[in-house]
């Protein structure tokens, strides 16, 4: 019998192994991790049974982290993106597809509870395939690309939603999941129970979230303040909240997984919600890989797949064809045109990692079988298969689909307001402090994008009315809230050469990549620093002894008699003064 340690190591080497050739092939890590599961079910290499408890314990804690990410993104300028269309096409084909997929699953004779988890489950669309893919292909702020993202956004709003139900549904008898809500619901007939408990627990639900809401916006960006400085403090103390919360939320009778997410919404709004999303994503990947690993064994455990392979066939093409035409039907009736509709469509032709989360629940609450669990598991490696090639070859396959789409598509369709990204200054700094300050204030301020990871910065770039944005340089999130094609010099004021390394080294690839023309200004310490710099593609270093030197060299040139030092120092005790005032 292997020991527990030596079953992790075999796991996250085997998933690793898997990994490196799935993203080889172009295809998600989600299903390198289901295939490794399979591998280890199939060859049996060892017993996960002996320890089914503690492997257990770590899915849901993937799963905990998963929400809690998907919670910390749930801020009100997300909210406030999802336009009126997004919302009609993301509701319209989550009600839509529902419908089909339950009467197909009808068809296969499975009995109501069954049919209704599978609809749910092919109902929500992958946000990590479908975003991930957009993001390398650069589409995100395409007309496609912001449909899909609030499409996705809108599902993932109702896959918590649904969650939360599941909560109120509880056992498979009937019984309430919320403890506390079984008295009430007692005092009334037995035929009321189902549907009171899913009631309750819903309005319950949404008056924890609104706490949070409130929370989100008065309390927890005064308490992260304190910590906001240290990278171990801000990652110890999000973690901290998190199991808090969770503790809290599971002691009231909801599950984990409603408990991160909660705790994420907390977290939301707060100056350090990027750095908190870098840190518990590490987390995230790690023990969501083992979930997936045991969905994995649990598929190879089911041995009976003659009699779902049919329901496997047809519900697998209609995620892949009828989950698109769903989509591209609704955009018509909108207006939009049938290339974008297209485009969009095929963005969501998969299923969801939530969709595995919800039958993994109600397999764990009693309601179905391994056979729905494993069907819809199946499903999921199908779909993320095809449709990563589908998505990523979109407008090459679009020239054979023109014709046929054409019935879609209105007379008087709307135009592509294709929009900028958020950020369109022409010169972005990274830094505001010595040298980024002394920069800034001899720039026009409508000019000027600052990038700043100091809280305490951030306050004073409010006060001085420069336009910011809170978070590392080094964080691709960040990065993307930048139109690069606006942009003609890139200033990083960071003294840390490896953080400045890291950071020329992105920027070099995405000039050389999408032929961008901006300079790229690097801070260097000292000479041998300059021309490492230099080296990597840096088109000018900052050195503050050759810069000082070389501009009151200018100075005395100008003015050999220094009639200007008066003016001068008048010019820097002012900005002195300012910066000084608002200190204290």
């Amino acid at each position: 019998m292997i020991d527990l340690f030596t079953q992790f190591a075999l796991i996250v080497v085997l998933a690793s192994v898997l990994g490196i050739v799935a993203r080889r092939l172009g295809q998600p890590t989600i299903l390198a991790y289901l295939l490794a599961g399979m591998i280890v079910g199939f060859f049996n290499f060892f017993d996960l049974s002996g320890n089914e408890e503690v492997f257990h314990l770590f899915s849901d804690l993937g799963i905990m982290f998963l929400l809690f990410l998907v919670g910390l993104e749930v801020n009100y300028t997300a909210l406030r993106l999802v336009g009126r269309d997004s919302f009609i096409i993301g509701v319209g084909q989550v009600i839509f597809t529902f419908l089909a997929t339950l009467l197909i699953a009808h068809l296969f004779n499975y009995e109501l509870t069954s049919a209704l988890y599978i609809a749910i489950a092919l109902t929500f669309s992958s946000t990590i395939i479908g975003i991930n893919i957009l993001s390398e292909r650069k589409d995100l702020n395409s007309l496609h690309g912001r449909l899909s993202v609030g499409m996705l956004l809108v599902q993932d709003f109702i896959a918590i939603f649904v969650l939360v139900i599941l909560a109120g549904i509880g056992s498979g008898s009937g019984t309430p999941e919320v403890g506390f809500l079984g008295g009430v619901i007692d005092l009334f007939p037995e035929s009321f129970a189902v549907p009171l408990s899913i009631f309750l627990t819903v309005l319950l639900g949404l008056a924890i979230v609104g706490v949070a809401f409130y929370a989100s916006k008065q309390l927890i960006p005064k308490l992260f303040e304190t910590i906001a400085r240290s990278d171990e403090l801000i990652f110890l103390g999000s973690l901290a909240w998190l199991f808090i919360i969770t503790a809290i939320v599971t002691d009231i009778g909801f599950s984990r997984e409603i408990g991160g997410f909660i705790a994420g919404v907390t977290l939301a709004n707060s100056f350090e919600n990027l750095q908190i999303a870098s840190r518990i994503r590490i987390l995230r990947d790690f023990f969501i890989m083992i979930f997936f690993v045991i969905l994995g064994v649990s598929v190879v455990a089911f041995s009976d797949f003659s009699g779902i392979s049919a329901a496997v066939v047809v519900l697998s093409l209609f995620v892949l064809i009828g989950n698109p035409l769903i989509v591209i039907f609704l955009m018509g009736m909108l207006g939009y045109k049938k290339q974008a509709s297209f485009l969009t469509g095929v963005t969501i032709a998969q299923i969801s990692e939530f969709s595995l989360v919800v039958v993994a629940l109600g397999e764990r609450l009693g309601h179905i079988s391994t056979g729905v669990v494993t069907l819809v598991t199946v499903i999921a490696v199908a779909t993320f298969t095809v449709s990563t090639y589908m998505i990523t070859h979109a407008k090459k396959i679009y020239p054979y689909m023109a014709r046929y789409l054409s019935f879609f598509e209105k007379r008087h369709t709307k135009i592509d307001p294709t929009e900028t990204k958020l950020f369109t200054k022409p010169i972005v700094l990274v830094g505001f402090h010595r040298t980024g300050k002394s920069v800034a204030y001899n720039l026009p301020r409508e000019d000027v994008l600052v990038i700043e990871y100091d809280p305490e910065t951030i306050e004073e770039l409010k006060h001085n009315n420069f336009e910011h944005v809170f978070g590392d340089m080094s964080d691709d999130e960040v990065l993307d809230k930048i139109d690069f094609s606006r942009v003609r010099a890139f200033v990083s004021t960071c003294p840390d050469m490896e953080d400045n390394l890291l950071f020329l080294h992105e920027l070099v690839k995405r000039r050389r990549e999408e032929s961008h023309s901006y300079k790229i200004v690097m801070r260097a310490r000292t000479d041998r620093d300059a021309r490492l710099l230099y080296d990597n593609g840096a088109d000018y270093c900052i050195l503050p002894h050759f810069s000082a030197g070389r501009h009151f060299a200018k100075v005395i040139a100008s003015d050999p008699y220094l009639q200007t030092l008066p003016e001068m120092k008048r010019n820097d005790m002012g900005t002195i003064g300012n910066n000084l005032g608002y200190i204290s």
